[in-house]
C-alpha cells in the first residue's frame, strides 16, 4: 500500500471519528461499559475487601462445608458470565447495527 492511498484511509477514518454518528456510538457504548465496569469492581473489590477484613463474617458456614466467603468466591463467576451475556445482547441489539452503519459508510468512503 503506498503512502498516499494508507495517508486517504487515515483521513478517513479520522473523518469518521469526528461524525455525530460515531461520536453517539461511542457515547452509547460508554454509557454501558463504565457503569458496568463500575459495579463489576466495586463487587470484585467488596469480596477481597472483606475477606480480607472480615474472615469471621466470610468463614461463617451457611450449610455443611459451603461458607459465605465461598458463595462470594461463586458469585464472582456467576457475574463475569452474567455481564458477558448482558453485554453481548445488548451489543447485538444497540451498538452492532450503528457500528455496521458506520462500517458501511466507511467502506463507500473508501471505495468512491
Amino acid at each position: 500500500m503506498s503512502t498516499d492511498a494508507r495517508t486517504q484511509q487515515e483521513d478517513a477514518y479520522l473523518a469518521l471519528q469526528s461524525t455525530d454518528e460515531f461520536q453517539a456510538l461511542r457515547k452509547k457504548f460508554r454509557g454501558f461499559v463504565f457503569p458496568m465496569t463500575g459495579f463489576f469492581l466495586t463487587w470484585y473489590f467488596l469480596y477481597v475487601l472483606l475477606s480480607i477484613f472480615a474472615p469471621g463474617f466470610m468463614g461463617r458456614t451457611v450449610g455443611g462445608n459451603i461458607t459465605i466467603g465461598l458463595l462470594f468466591g461463586l458469585g464472582q463467576f456467576v457475574t463475569t458470565f452474567a455481564i458477558t451475556f448482558i453485554y453481548a445482547r445488548w451489543a447485538n441489539r444497540e451498538l452492532d447495527p450503528m457500528a455496521e452503519r458506520l462500517g458501511a459508510r466507511l467502506d463507500a468512503q473508501k471505495e468512491g
